[in-house]
């Protein structure tokens, strides 16, 4: 006798429905970075593409498409219907991390005289299409006139007009808005869907669940570009792509640590006379190296947050040097109670006065940290005002900039004094 239990399970397993090719593409696209992604799609006919592109955010549309050879781009374009293949013309005009480039087509849209009923019977066609959350109540010439939430309509009388129901002057994004002004300006309102409108005409929807998953994957990016790690770069890139990816940033890695070796070399006399020099080389590097990583951190965070402005980069500047001035002289005068004993322990005749080793550690971690602290906010400002991505590789040259700071001034304070 069979379980009835076993039996019921084996029923659901089977009607569970089968995720379609465009399906699966669509889910793999996500997890690889754009070469990978276009060779998985070039696989496939221009229709079974334009499916799986359209289920995917629109941004990461709008970045696999500029990705492709032209031709293909051109066939896979003329395969999607003239609605999807003009919002994707019209989100190409905007700047690259705008939210223009992430609008879907506006659905759901109705005249103000539209009764309650007569939406209905037409969101019953459109819901088999897609998915609707709002009805958007618009004018002959596409302005948006207001939003008409589908609980009100369900609980309306159906010769109700729309016009009575709707939300007026409703909450809209601009398409020339960045991700994360758009994301501050939305941080209170948690709506499934934004209505997208230039000069008052509605030019698209932005799902929220698409604005937050743009948003992390800008974040997660921003960790790896501080160490030369390219954003394209997935767990499922292989490892070929990655070595290209990643091995010309540690050669400039390679070259930067040269320069740190070479102000290192200038004073191998005073090393080799005062060894115990060499003890606290790494302990300064490390110090004003997190010091750096610090400042680095805010900075990078405020220009994402849009914070420097109205002269806020010279405030910025005060502050991490003060935070690095108290910081090196606190973190200097333990380092400094180290350097005493630990030359004590090792005093000869000839050796230097550890109360001398002592203060030029505390000074020299002094004037690390403060350097360090500056570094942390000038390195990632200069990448911008020179057109670069404030992030990329900003870690690689505030490492060289600290270990030159830090080893510089304390073998150079050590030859001076001691």
């Amino acid at each position: 006798m069979s379980d009835p239990v076993s039996s019921n399970i084996s029923d659901v397993a089977s009607a569970a429905p089968v995720p379609s090719v465009s399906e699966e593409l669509a889910a793999a696209v996500q997890l690889l970075g754009h070469r990978e992604s276009i060779e998985r799609l070039s696989k496939h006919d221009d229709q079974t593409i334009v499916k799986a592109l359209e289920r995917i955010n629109p941004a990461r549309t709008q970045e696999l498409l500029a990705h492709f050879p032209p031709e293909r781009r051109q066939h896979i374009m003329a395969a999607a219907s003239l609605t999807v293949r003009n919002q994707w013309v019209k989100n190409e005009s905007y700047p690259e991390g705008s939210i223009g480039r992430m609008m879907d087509t506006p659905i759901g849209l109705f005249r103000e005289t539209v009764t309650v009923g007569e939406a209905t019977e037409q969101l019953r066609e459109l819901v088999k299409k897609a998915f609707i959350t709002y009805g958007f109540v618009v004018d002959g010439d596409n302005h948006l006139l207001g939003v008409v939430v589908m609980r009100d309509m369900l609980l309306a009388d159906r010769s109700t007009p729309l016009s009575d129901l709707m939300i007026r002057s409703a909450f809209a994004l601009k398409p020339q808005m960045p991700l994360m002004e758009a994301m501050k300006s939305v941080l209170n309102k948690h709506f499934p869907v934004y209505p997208v409108c230039e000069e008052g005409r509605l030019v698209g929807l932005v799902r929220g669940q698409n604005l937050f998953e743009q948003q992390a994957i800008e974040i997660s990016a921003q960790a790896g570009a501080m160490v030369g790690v390219d954003r394209e770069e997935r767990l499922a890139t292989p490892w070929q792509r990655s070595l290209m990816f990643r091995h010309p940033w540690l050669q400039l890695n390679l070259f930067t640590a040269f320069i740190a070796a070479a102000v290192v070399g200038v004073f191998q006399d005073t090393i080799e006379s005062i060894v115990v020099l060499a003890v606290f080389l790494p302990v300064l590097a490390g110090q004003s190296g997190n010091t750096g990583c610090q400042a680095l951190a805010v900075t990078l965070r405020a220009m994402t947050l849009g914070e420097f402005k109205d002269g806020k980069g010279k405030a910025a500047l005060t502050k991490e040097a003060l935070l690095g001035l108290f910081n090196g002289v606190l973190v200097g005068l333990t380092a400094g109670i180290g350097m005493y004993f630990v030359a004590l322990s090792q005093q000869t005749p000839e050796s230097p006065s550890a109360i001398m080793l002592a203060l030029v550690v505390v000074v020299a971690m002094t004037g690390a940290c403060v350097i360090s602290g500056v570094s942390g906010v000038l390195v990632p400002l200069t990448l911008k005002r020179l057109g670069a991505d404030p992030a990329t590789a900003s870690s690689i040259f505030l490492t060289t900039a600290t270990d030159v700071a830090s080893m510089g001034m304390f073998l150079g304070l050590a030859s001076l004094l001691l």
